[in-house]
């Protein structure tokens, strides 16, 4: 498969298992490129791409702007917070407006989900979820699994766990997709207020004791909490989260074997993860940092391939 089988990349579960293979494949690439002295190339000189934030974020954005120009590309950075979507301005006039200044591509953060979806439908542009509400969150997925790849050797047959905040975390939906689809075992764990009732559904086991789930997996990817999502108390105190699913230097050495632990930042240190295990040499969410402009880089290159010029 040389290209891929959708114009957008609006959620893992519109994607194929050839079409992972084949992001993999050209992040490779990319991600050579990235570890050269000279750290970019012109692939994309020609096209223009806007990211629209409509929520807060750092590493994201960051990323994926640092993907963008790693290949040449225009970028226009815009920011909900201080545009005329304050001013009542719907998301198709904000991105009429960037449309008419010819942008190829569109790279959205929105707390609505299905921003991208619908966005997809009324826009003449590729559109990349980079994240919308609780639903999806596709780059993060596809840069886990490719970390997962890098360090076990693929992904087929391990056993990954999800650990925190499954129901408000699109990048837990994402993983699950991704991970299933590539013939991984997922279990999640939480308290139970946090599990879906439906995630069963998703061919998903679910623990509720962290020791046991622990010792099944090759794998922990440790979410945050996500206090902005919640309107009400999910469980007593953060402190008690931390003693019951919090993963400590103590709980990581007591394991008759050897974890893989993964976290999509930002980290909440001390509560979800200890220090002196996100610093561990078994953390590779520095890793998965990097591996995350690499995969950015070959999602926007291969969509920019297929936009008609």
């Amino acid at each position: 498969m040389s290209e891929l089988s959708v114009n957008h990349l609006l959620g893992i579960k519109y994607l194929k298992k050839e079409d992972i293979d084949l992001i993999f494949k050209t992040a490779d690439h990319f991600k050579e490129v990235i570890n050269r002295p000279i750290k970019k190339v012109p692939s994309l000189r020609d096209i223009t791409i806007a990211n629209l934030f409509f929520e807060n974020s750092t590493r994201t954005r960051l990323s994926f702007e640092l993907a963008e120009k790693r290949l040449s590309a225009d970028v226009i950075n815009f920011s909900a917070a201080s545009s005329s979507v304050k001013k009542g301005e719907t998301l198709i006039d904000t991105v009429n407006n960037i449309l008419a200044m010819k942008v190829d591509m569109v790279v959205m953060r929105h707390p609505n989900p299905g921003a991208g979806i619908f966005l997809s439908k009324h826009v003449d542009a590729s559109i990349i979820n980079a994240g919308d509400g609780t639903h999806e969150h596709p780059t993060q997925a596809l840069l886990d699994s490719y970390s997962i790849r890098e360090k076990l050797g693929e992904v087929k047959g391990k056993k990954v766990l999800i650990v925190g905040d499954i129901k408000h975390s699109r990048v837990a939906l994402s993983n699950i997709f991704a991970l299933k689809m590539q013939g991984a075992e997922v279990k999640v764990c939480g308290p139970k207020t946090l599990i879906p009732k439906y995630i069963e559904s998703l061919g998903v086991s679910v623990e509720t004791n962290l020791v046991k789930a622990l010792e099944w997996c090759d794998v922990a990817n440790m979410l945050r909490v996500q206090n902005e999502r919640m309107e009400i108390s999910y469980f007593p105190t953060t402190r008690e989260y931390t003693q019951q699913f919090g993963l400590n230097k103590q709980i990581l050495d007591s394991l008759n074997k050897q974890i893989v632990v993964m976290h999509p930042g930002p980290i909440n240190r001390g509560v979800e993860i200890t220090s002196d295990v996100a610093d561990s040499k078994q953390a590779i969410i520095l890793d998965q940092v990097q591996n995350g402009v690499a995969v950015r880089m070959a999602v926007i290159y291969l969509l920019a391939s297929k936009i008609n010029r």
